[in-house]
């Protein structure tokens, strides 16, 4: 059996549950979980019963799950059974810890072989969408042993950032994320610089600003399909990019992690709109493989996520969240109301930028005005 929940876990989980998962007496939850979360989930589970709500504790196997994948039984994995099925349709809320908790094995599966294993990614969104449940993705399930050491990081810290960073009240993400909204409206060009030699400037699309802070609500109409679904720890604000507008140098000086995709040391150039050249210090060949497959649209930038979460400072995983940081997306976004329809995305992330709304300063040193 894991260990029992830390004080710091504890703390966590009644401030999930309570300020931005807010469960009500009466709900049903469902709580899935991996072997290395076991902790944290443990503690929601008592969490969620305290509030008076009713829990289904859902536990899968990494051993069993890898003997699977390497029985070439990655399709079974990717069907769900039915109680499955009829339990998401009947819950309110639920939780999900990211696994496998191998990280270093799925980040060597260049060839795609694992994407059958989670084919149930799409239908989830479907009855989740039709459920209206609202939900939260625990950032901190990427925390493991494996991935700590290979990038050469203490574990036990990690986790503890992680868990810090989700001690955060919503409210104040939400008050820094009105600001910022309010000094993007009716804005055209965003710039943005930094000693290191970024000097971009890109157009804005003229559409609302979306805020994430961590408070999920059930699906409605115009969401991206995962919308019912907020991550844990949270904190940005999201400013959708015109694509047509792109002059000058992002260097990135954060890593990026999109899901078990890791980059480093990104380096970006634009001219007339478009992403001219690209040069990263980690994960070049896996950035270069998946963009020479990208369809139209994959060269220009569709993206700004400014980070909002002060309780974040350079947290592997929690790049896009950081308190001033600026994430520059460039491919599809279309699944966030945008016009960009490439089939390929990704993000960098550069913290203690300075970022100007048509001359006017918003960030100084990483800092929120």
């Amino acid at each position: 059996m894991s260990a029992p929940p830390s004080t710091l876990q504890r703390d966590a989980a009644r401030n999930i549950v309570t300020k931005y998962l807010k469960v009500r007496a009466g709900e049903n939850t469902i709580i899935e979980s991996w072997e290395h979360t076991m902790p944290l989930a443990r503690a929601m589970v008592d969490e969620v019963r305290r509030v008076g709500g009713h829990t289904l504790f859902v536990y899968e196997d990494e051993d069993a799950w890898w003997r699977a994948i390497d029985r070439k039984q990655a399709k079974l994995l990717g069907q769900s059974s039915a109680p499955e099925w009829a339990a998401l349709g009947a819950t309110e809320v639920y939780v999900n810890f990211w696994g496998p908790g191998d990280g270093p094995r799925i980040e060597k599966d260049v060839e795609d072989a694992l994407d059958p294993a989670f084919d149930w990614i799409g239908h989830w969104y479907e009855v989740a969408q039709k459920a209206g449940l609202r939900g939260g993705r625990m950032t901190v399930g990427f925390v493991t042993e494996g991935r700590a050491k290979e990038w050469g990081l203490d574990r036990a810290q990690w986790e503890e950032s992680m868990l810090r960073a989700s001690l955060t009240d919503p409210e104040e993400l939400a008050k820094s994320g009105a600001r910022l909204a309010k000094a993007l409206s009716g804005g055209e060009k965003v710039r943005i610089t930094h000693p290191n030699g970024t000097d971009l400037e890109v157009g804005l699309a003229g559409l609302a600003p979306r805020l994430t802070d961590g408070r999920p609500h059930a699906y409605r109409k115009g969401d991206p399909s995962a919308g019912m679904l907020q991550q844990i720890p949270s904190g940005t604000l999201d400013v959708l990019l015109d694509s047509k507008t792109a002059e000058g140098s992002f260097y990135a000086n954060r890593r990026t992690n999109i899901w078990w995709n890791v980059y480093a040391g990104g380096e970006l150039e634009f001219a007339n709109g478009k992403l001219t050249s690209y040069s990263l210090a980690e994960g070049e060949k896996m950035f270069g493989r998946r963009y020479k497959t990208g369809t139209a649209g994959k060269d220009r930038t569709s993206l700004l996520k400014v980070g909002l979460n002060p309780a974040v400072k350079d947290v592997p995983n929690l790049e896009t969240i950081e308190g001033g940081s600026v994430s520059l997306q460039i491919g599809g976004n279309k699944g966030l109301g945008g016009s960009n329809g490439s089939n390929f995305f990704s993000w960098f992330s550069l913290a203690g930028s300075e970022i100007a709304i048509d001359g006017t300063p918003v960030v100084r040193a990483g800092r929120i005005l």
